[in-house]
């Protein structure tokens, strides 16, 4: 292979790279009452596929991050697909509930290679508007290919049984190994290798406050995101009756806010400040989450879609901008600090994730209430920052 080192990759490498940790989380959102059922556990229980997932993708974000600076980040992300491909395999072969939460660690600790990494990728190869345009539409990508996980879980359980969702994961593992080994660059800078001490970047991330405000929001944001994919299955397909696929194509209308949220964001930051961008985008997903909390009252399925949609429209007008601020000042430690980065906001949403799974009840409510907490406090922690009172490292 020619040498394409300190060269940007493709927006569609970087698509793929974020998606396929997305897909691999989200399809299992169809399959989780099958699983309940054929593996003889309770609802709440097979939810632990989806908290179990973000435990694993903490710990990987930490491992990878770390090891991309010391053995750059191409090697890392193809190791690290590798490791979720043999995650895959193990989930297909995994006869017991405990064997397939074991592979579903193993799985998830690969597959977080894919955001890291990427992460990482994305923030030394751009910079400026142009980071700001690149994270928007990554961004999209991050809630679109989540939203097509389970709709394609649900077709693929419908027409061929649940565990041929895992035999798919595995084609899929083994098609990104492929594209990204032949087309993925160097980025790292290998003239400027610096031996990074691992507890200094840590103390340094702890002392800043635009860090925490951040990781808090972008932890937030990820586990609201999870967590309706985690609970939304039980509502829509028990409570009002969809089936596997009807409940699948409900993705493709948080696939629809994610993109209406990209195309926001590339306009507005040519107008108007990122932080207000990202304040704005808070404030109407929070006021959103109270009106469907209000809508509750008419038990009508309509109404909580168009209520999840504008929620989710918010929230990703809000996203790219948080991705793209939240490490700036860190280029010298960038691979390391976006995996301690990550490592926090991932404990965050497998926090969450766990959360929505813990205050199950079986019933409509539990869901809309989770989320109008979380993005209430979200908008409150992220005022200050948003008018200047908290200024961000240069």
């Amino acid at each position: 292979m020619k040498n394409v080192r300190n060269t940007a990759p493709s927006i569609l490498l970087i698509i793929v790279l974020v998606g396929f940790p997305q897909i691999s989380e989200s399809i299992f959102t169809p399959v989780l009452p099958m699983i309940s059922s054929n593996l003889h556990v309770t609802a709440a229980t097979s939810q632990l596929t989806m908290s179990i997932y973000f435990i694993a993708f903490a710990i990987g974000v930490l491992f990878w991050g770390q090891l991309s600076d010391k053995i750059g980040r191409r090697k890392s992300i193809n190791l690290g697909i590798i490791v979720y491909l043999l995650g895959n395999i193990g989930l297909f072969l995994s006869p017991t509930f405990k064997l397939l939460l074991a592979s579903r660690f193993i799985q998830a600790f690969g597959a977080s290679v894919g955001s890291v990494v990427t992460q990482t990728i994305m923030r030394e190869s751009f910079d400026g508007i142009k980071g700001a345009k690149v994270f928007s539409q990554v961004g999209a990508a991050m809630a679109l290919s989540p939203a097509l996980g389970p709709l394609i879980g649900g077709a693929i359980q419908t027409y061929f049984g649940y565990r041929n969702v895992f035999s798919t994961l595995i084609v899929m593992a083994i098609l990104v190994l492929l594209y990204s080994y032949t087309s993925l660059p160097e980025t790292r800078d290998e003239n400027n290798i610096q031996q990074v001490s691992l507890l200094r970047v840590t103390w340094r991330l702890l002392k800043d406050p635009i860090v925490w405000t951040y990781g808090i929001l972008i932890g937030g944001i990820n586990g609201i995101l999870f967590g309706y994919y985690s609970e939304a299955p039980f509502i829509f397909m028990e409570h009002f009756g969809y089936s596997s696929v009807k409940y699948g194509s409900l993705g493709m209308t948080l696939a629809l806010a994610s993109l209406i949220g990209a195309t926001i964001v590339n306009f507005a930051i040519k107008y108007i400040r990122a932080e207000t961008i990202a304040l704005l985008g808070l404030t109407f997903s929070t006021i959103s989450g109270l009106l469907l909390l209000i809508s509750l009252q008419f038990d009508q399925a309509y109404l909580m879609i168009v209520g999840f949609f504008l929620i989710f429209l918010g929230l990703n007008t809000t996203l790219p901008i948080t991705l793209d601020l939240a490490l700036k000042g860190y280029e010298d430690v960038i691979g390391s600090a976006s995996g301690i980065f990550s490592f926090g906001y991932y404990l965050i949403v497998s926090l969450l994730t766990y959360l929505i799974s813990f205050i199950h009840d079986g019933t409509i409510f539990a869901l809309p209430s989770f989320i109008f907490v979380i993005s209430l406090i979200m908008l409150i922690i992220y005022v200050p920052i948003a008018f200047g009172k908290i200024k961000i490292l240069e």
